[in-house]
């Protein structure tokens, strides 16, 4: 043999510019288990679950050590079975045993570990302290009691989305996860992109659930309940609810929600369309008067936090298009204004912050809300099974009339660099099928955290950036300010990958972020229409709804 290789159960496994024995162990097809191990976050090693044994019979953690050629190690022996089961037995001892009423139930990264390593009993006294649930947050939810320390969303809030709203606090046996002065969420800087919970695995951070309220609309019959739905739901849910791999079931989705009882539905892609043709406009119009650049994107309500947070000085910056979500619930409030029956408005998200975005006072008008909820994928499977819906063998239908046409353009917006493309589709000279094949390698693609292109508008270079994630954002502003970078346009999602990496969506890593990426760009490449000026509703939306209603209804100015 070749090369350097370490023995993992008396197997050779070559070793690859793998960074620890972890990613070994896995590359050899053993599912070493761990609670706090994320490739996207710093090694912290505080869960032990990853313990390997070695020749020796010394224990070492598979999350934090570096292999080595000839290094032999053990996965499964009885020692570390032992080590193992009673580390989840004193996490279990320190952990609120509500599994059953507990939002994470079956989601539950200890509730599977207990059950893989076969704890039926628990031989230690329940010590956990019940406490406060600080539900002051329109978006997640955090529960003391069910933490486990494992530091996920300590790292992830920090590391990722370079925020730090919860940290640490305490030492020994009184550490907790919590904010400054444990005041309530709501009164930090928080931004609201959940990815926390995202990581969490437990119930100690879940999204706030606004299904039973939700309920309770659906069924008055003197209540008109109409939803929109995001493109990058379509990619995320048909796991969850029995259709192996992720495929794009949006007419599923639309079947689902009519057996429920909704009476409206349509699809935000509609939305995204608005938003292509009206910032493309500002755009067109800031570039020629050399003014407020670079155009920042305002489809993701936690950048505009963010910004609002850190950065005050760029909120003029920001385009003033409202996002998709809130343009298409201008119209559709607008289309059903004079229903003699009272207008519920459902958006359909793979966002948390979308429930921060639609309390906020801009989009208030007269105490009317435009969207009156949002619902994250995670609530909508719940809502799914809790009506006994067999999803896999429901037959898809079409979404709405009047506004039941959008472009493959509007799809994409659910995937970062889906914003930018729309646009540059837009403002390009070159209107062709192969023009448009050629975006598709054009540097706005894929899941990188930064990418960067350049395009030419009437004779002129157009730099472009694309991010996802709060602390590369971060990183790009800085240079900006700096001057080490220009740019015109940057798109901006503060979740990695964009919206289909979203807190609201079932979580998935890389692989599974690039698997529901290809799955809205099929949905494009399927669509008759590409581009956003070519759907024919959006003439008859400007030439009729919209008629001198533009700015009132498409536009935002944050406060």
């Amino acid at each position: 043999m070749t090369g350097q290789f370490m023995l993992i159960d008396d197997i050779p496994v070559e070793i690859n510019g793998e960074k620890n024995i972890l990613e070994l162990v896995r590359k050899a097809g053993i599912d070493l288990p761990t609670l706090c191990y994320y490739s996207e976050l710093s090694v912290y090693g505080a869960c032990r679950m990853c313990m390997v044994e070695n020749k020796w019979g010394g224990m070492e953690a598979a999350c934090s050590t570096p292999p080595k050629a000839n290094m032999e190690i053990y996965t499964n022996t009885p020692k570390l079975r032992k080590y193992k089961k009673m580390i989840l037995e004193l996490l279990l001892a320190a952990h609120c045993r509500d599994c059953t009423t507990c939002e994470k139930s079956g989601q539950c990264k200890l509730q599977e570990l207990a059950k893989q390593f076969g704890i039926t009993k628990v031989r230690f006294s329940n010590t956990s302290v019940k406490s406060k649930i600080d539900d002051s947050s329109v978006c997640i939810v955090r529960d003391k009691s069910k933490c486990i320390l494992c530091g996920d969303c300590v790292r992830m809030c920090e590391e990722v989305q370079n925020v730090g709203a919860i940290d640490f606090v305490n030492r020994g046996s009184k550490m907790t996860v919590g904010t400054a002065f444990d005041v309530p969420l709501a009164q930090t800087n928080c931004v609201g992109c959940g990815q926390c919970a995202a990581v969490c695995p437990t119930g100690a951070i879940i999204v706030k659930n606004d299904t039973q309220r939700l309920w309770k609309d659906i069924s008055d019959i003197e209540t008109l309940v109409v939803v929109q739905i995001a493109p990058a739901v379509r990619a995320g849910i048909s796991e969850e609810l029995g259709i192996k791999n992720d495929v794009n079931v949006m007419g599923k989705i639309v079947s689902s929600l009519r057996k429920m009882g909704v009476d409206e539905v349509f699809d935000t892609s509609t939305g995204a369309d608005l938003t292509v043709l009206e910032e493309t406009k500002e755009f067109l119009s800031r570039i020629e008067k050399n003014e407020k650049l670079p155009l920042f994107t305002s489809c993701c309500p936690a950048w505009v936090n963010y910004v609002e947070n850190n950065y005050p000085s760029l909120i003029k910056n920001i385009s003033t298009c409202r996002s998709p979500m809130q343009m298409f619930a201008s119209v559709i409030k607008e289309q059903y204004k004079e229903s003699n029956k009272k207008i519920v408005h459902v958006a359909i998200m793979p966002c948390t912050a979308k429930k921060f975005e639609s309390q906020r006072d801009e989009f208030i008008e007269n105490g009317v809300n435009s969207v009156d909820y949002v619902i994250t994928t995670q609530e909508l499977i719940k809502m799914i099974k809790e009506s006994g819906i067999v999803f896999s063998e429901v037959l898809p239908e079409a979404v709405d009339m009047p506004f039941g046409v959008s472009s493959g353009a509007g799809v994409i917006f659910g995937v970062t660099g889906g914003v930018t493309e729309a646009v540059i589709r837009r403002v390009i000279e070159d209107k062709s099928p192969s023009a448009l094949r050629d975006l598709a390698f054009a540097r706005v693609r894929g899941m990188e955290g930064v990418k960067e292109t350049s395009i030419t508008v009437g004779g002129r270079l157009i730099n472009v950036a694309v991010v996802s994630g709060l602390k590369n954002a971060d990183e790009l502003v800085k240079k900006i300010q700096a001057g080490e970078a220009q740019y015109d346009f940057v798109e901006v999602m503060a979740c990695p990958g964009g919206c289909i990496g979203g807190a609201g969506q079932p979580f998935v890593k890389s692989k599974g972020k690039l698997k529901r990426g290809a799955l809205l760009y099929e949905a494009d490449r399927m669509n008759v229409i590409r581009r956003s000026e070519e759907n024919p509703l959006m003439d008859t939306l400007y030439k009729g709804l919209l008629k001198d209603k533009v700015h009132k209804l498409l536009h935002v100015e944050y406060k």
